[in-house]
């Protein structure tokens, strides 16, 4: 039986409805919820936790219906955005808050313990107005992870962090998060979020759950092109023309292209193809084995920070590429370069 099941979830606040959401984790799974603003991801976090009734539905939690159990009964932990910490408590205080209502025995090491984990042991005595953002959001961590909650729910928890710290405080919940084997909810906006952190994705929209799985299923293989476009994948519509050898042939514009995935010869599919698994070179490949080299025109350079996306045009077809900023010098690319993009036959996914 799963650790947690959420078995057609429903509320009606009026002007927004969380409708009919069902998903189950195994204890120990982390998983990111992800959409746009207003898509019901932190009323869900709020129903799991009591502070929402739903209309229908049940939440199931270790086998216990826990859908009408007041939230101080349901051991589960939450860490807001805006940290939430006691402001005239030292660090110290502020962690040990939650196990001053159940245990007194061991306390000091226990926090001390946790501090470490979170690399905030020398900040014990320190009050929350002299610590910088990355240090607030780990001592709410840390106070959120030292009562051992069966579950840990996490709204946006990084996201008014800078790049550097965020990163930082990535790495450093994910050892904590090991170290304990807590379950997580977590939501975000930040795709590396989830290919750090997480082992499920959950896309919602509109108070509606559009598909749950692994990052792989999610990620590679999404159901729609508004979830494809918001995790950053190419969608094209093609026809399989043969199916031989274990691998599918599909005529996409003026080109095909070839992928391990089986099809039916005749039929229309979609085939979903990531930044990040396509390779460009300014010459011909003659050395690799690859069943997908396309001819393509470099029609922009848009740059992320230490990474780049180059907008590739294969006829009327667009392609992203998600390369490092030294590919950009390695290779001397400038907009209006005929190049190759190489894309695996395992990276063309049919959806």
């Amino acid at each position: 039986m799963s650790f947690l099941r959420i078995e057609g979830l429903s509320i009606n606040l009026g002007e927004f409805h969380l409708q009919d959401i069902s998903l189950h984790l195994e204890k120990g799974d982390y998983l990111t919820v992800i959409g746009p603003t207003g898509a019901g991801k932190t009323i869900l976090l709020e129903s799991i936790i009591g502070f929402w009734s739903p209309d229908t539905g049940h939440i199931v939690l270790e086998d216990r219906d826990i859908t009408e159990e007041l939230p101080e009964r349901r051991r589960i932990g939450i860490v807001y955005q805006d940290y939430a910490l006691l402001p005239h408590f030292t660090v110290f205080k502020n962690i040990a808050y939650g196990l001053r209502k159940k245990e007194k025995n061991g306390l000091e090491a226990r926090v001390r313990d946790m501090a470490a984990s979170l690399n905030i042991d020398h900040l014990l005595h320190r009050k929350p107005a002299t610590l910088s953002g990355g240090e607030q959001q780990r001592v709410a961590l840390a106070r959120a992870l030292i009562v051992e909650p069966k579950l840990l729910l996490m709204d946006e928890p990084l996201s008014a962090l800078d790049p550097q710290t965020r990163r930082e405080t990535r790495s450093l919940l994910k050892e904590a998060i090991a170290r304990q084997g807590t379950t997580v909810i977590h939501i975000t906006h930040d795709m590396k979020d989830a290919w750090s952190l997480a082992n499920k994705v959950a896309i919602f929209r509109q108070g509606r759950l559009l598909q749950f799985g692994t990052l792989d299923e999610v990620f590679t293989r999404p159901k729609t092109e508004f979830i494809a476009d918001f995790v950053g994948a190419t969608i094209l519509v093609g026809q399989v023309v043969e199916h031989t050898d274990g691998l599918s042939t599909i005529a996409v514009d003026s080109f095909r292209l070839v992928s391990l995935d089986p099809a039916q010869p005749g039929s229309e599919v979609k085939v979903a193809i990531r930044p990040e698994d396509i390779i460009v070179t300014k010459t011909y490949p003659r050395d690799i084995s690859a069943h997908n080299i396309l001819p393509a025109r470099l029609e922009g350079i848009i740059r992320q920070g230490s990474t780049c996306v180059l907008e590739l045009g294969v006829n009327d077809t667009r392609l992203s590429v998600l390369v490092a900023n030294n590919a950009i010098e390695r290779l001397n690319l400038v907009s209006g370069d005929d190049l190759y993009a190489i894309i695996k036959s395992t990276n063309v996914r049919i959806v």
